[in-house]
């Protein structure tokens, strides 16, 4: 009886137990769920990316959990299969989309801080679309849609003269090629004053739009031809009072005279011939015909003088403007250069004396601070200038992409902005083709491609100038500028990376 009641009393006790343990593993497993919930969050705005360069898609958890142990899938909204896979601890890309093979990848270093950013190489056109950043762990997931637009800048505008009608317009033709999507072209005056095209002409080759404005000035001075697309733009001016417009001219006015003269002396001819005859009968008329004939040739010579002197003056003028350069280059105050390199990017390697810097291809173990530049791979010289001027020489030979000029002490070093607007002074050589970074860009046309750039700066007359030292030829020039603090050298090679390790070396000989 006894233990009849023992046995009944030990199962109550059992089952009571067993419900507590239950209860305690259910709100366990509950508490386990709800402490790796998290959120996946991208960018609100429109991803830009430029073809031909890598672009990063931002995604990550909040709260900054570690995503090593969970799965990560990136994938086009439009597309069927996977843009990048990750799963058990590594990536598996086995059904990735053909067209993105070996142009992805995920910073693994970066996912133990939650970040499961992808980075994606040699962007095309075809890469715009709305993609999505899916995580997965055990018991959640969550995923973030990022919208990626792809923006090709196409070549600077060329313009090109058509000639002159017969009102005296001159016919001004601006072309550009390979842009995406379709950039707006305008025409504007000295003034900024936009201008009506003639005709507009727009085509789409492949991937890439090309347009064609032509318009008609009647008045002289600077026509600006400006291609504009969202965040870019590029500009091209052109003088039609410069020397060569003028000539020009000048050409067809003679001409036309010389024409006119020739026909003109062939009618005196014939009717000297006709008068010749009746000469007995009518001597007065032959001498006013001589007469007639004698002024006209003393006009064509005094025609021809004129010709001769404007053809002496542009002479004379080369001859100055080679006389200018050959007179700088001996007496510009050359200055010795040193670079400092707690001011370099901490990619690039500055050798110890100073003198020459490059891409390592990897950041340096260096300290990060405020002085420091941070995008852009660039680095400064020791010394700076407040008054006077100053001049110095950079070899660029066999570098591809590189960047020079001079900037305010005070100018930020941080962001990929390097125009007058915010303190630099520079010209830059990017995909075989040269700019000045004035607000905005100017495209460079140069003959030659230099090897040795030298950099003058008239502080007081807020004048930066560039040339080709080699074949003594003007590049650039930055006038009416205000420098009120001082200016330090800067020398650069490009943005986030290099790849070429060639260096720039500051020329002291």
């Amino acid at each position: 009886m006894f233990s009849l009641f023992s046995y009944f009393i030990f199962s109550i006790y059992f089952s009571e137990m067993k419900f507590i343990c239950l209860t305690l593993l259910l709100v366990s497993g509950i508490t386990d769920s709800r402490s790796e919930q998290y959120t996946v969050v991208g960018p609100a705005d429109p991803v830009f990316a430029v073809p031909g360069e890598e672009v990063i898609l931002p995604c990550s958890v909040k709260p900054s959990i570690s995503v090593v142990d969970m799965r990560v899938e990136w994938f086009r909204l439009d597309l069927k299969d996977s843009v990048h896979l990750y799963d058990d601890h590594e990536d598996r890309n086995t059904d990735q989309i053909q067209s993105y093979r070996g142009r992805t990848k995920l910073i693994h270093q970066e996912l133990q801080r939650g970040n499961a950013s992808l980075k994606l190489s040699t962007v095309r056109v075809s890469d715009e679309g709305r993609y999505k950043c899916f995580i997965q762990s055990k018991s959640w997931s969550d995923d973030a849609t990022i919208d990626v637009r792809v923006e090709a800048v196409g070549r600077p505008p060329v313009i090109t003269v058509d000639g002159f009608d017969r009102s005296g317009g001159l016919h001004l033709q601006c072309e550009s090629e390979g842009w995406y999507p379709e950039p707006d072209l305008e025409w504007l005056d000295s003034e900024g004053v936009s201008l009506s095209s003639e005709t507009t002409e727009t085509h789409r080759n492949s991937d890439r739009f090309s347009v064609k404005h032509t318009i008609i000035v009647y008045h002289s001075g600077k026509i600006h031809c400006r291609v504009k697309l969202r965040h870019h733009m590029l500009e091209t001016l052109i003088n039609t009072t410069n020397n060569r417009f003028i000539s020009w001219r000048t050409s067809v006015i003679l001409i036309s005279v010389f024409v006119v003269l020739v026909v003109i002396a062939g009618i005196l001819i014939a009717a000297f011939a006709h008068k010749k005859r009746a000469l007995d009968q009518l001597p007065n008329e032959h001498r006013t015909l001589q007469n007639e004939k004698r002024t006209l040739q003393d006009e064509h010579r005094t025609l021809q003088n004129e010709h001769r002197t404007l053809q002496n003056e542009h002479r004379t003028l080369q001859h100055e403007r080679d006389q200018l350069l050959q007179m700088q280059k001996i007496f510009l105050p050359k200055v010795k250069v040193t670079l400092d390199a707690d001011t370099a990017h901490k990619r690039l390697i500055v050798s110890h004396d100073g003198k020459q810097v490059r891409d390592g291809n990897r950041l340096n173990a260096v300290d990060e601070g405020k002085h420091r530049f941070d995008y852009y791979l660039g680095v400064l010289g020791k010394d700076g200038f407040s008054s006077g001027s100053f001049y110095f020489e950079v070899k660029v030979t066999d570098q591809t992409e590189w960047g020079l000029g001079v900037t305010r002490e005070s100018s930020k070093r941080s962001g990929i902005s390097l125009s007058p607007d915010v303190g630099y002074w520079t010209v830059r050589r990017l995909n075989e083709s040269y700019w000045a970074r004035d607000s905005p860009s100017v495209s460079l046309s140069l003959s030659v491609e230099p090897q040795r750039i030298g950099v003058f700066v008239d502080y007081d007359q807020g004048l930066v100038f560039f040339y080709d030292v080699k074949s003594m030829s003007h590049i650039y020039t930055y006038t009416d500028q205000s420098f009120k603090k001082k200016l330090y050298p800067c020398v650069g090679l490009g943005q986030w990376a290099n790849g070429n390790s060639t260096p720039l070396i500051i020329c002291d000989d």
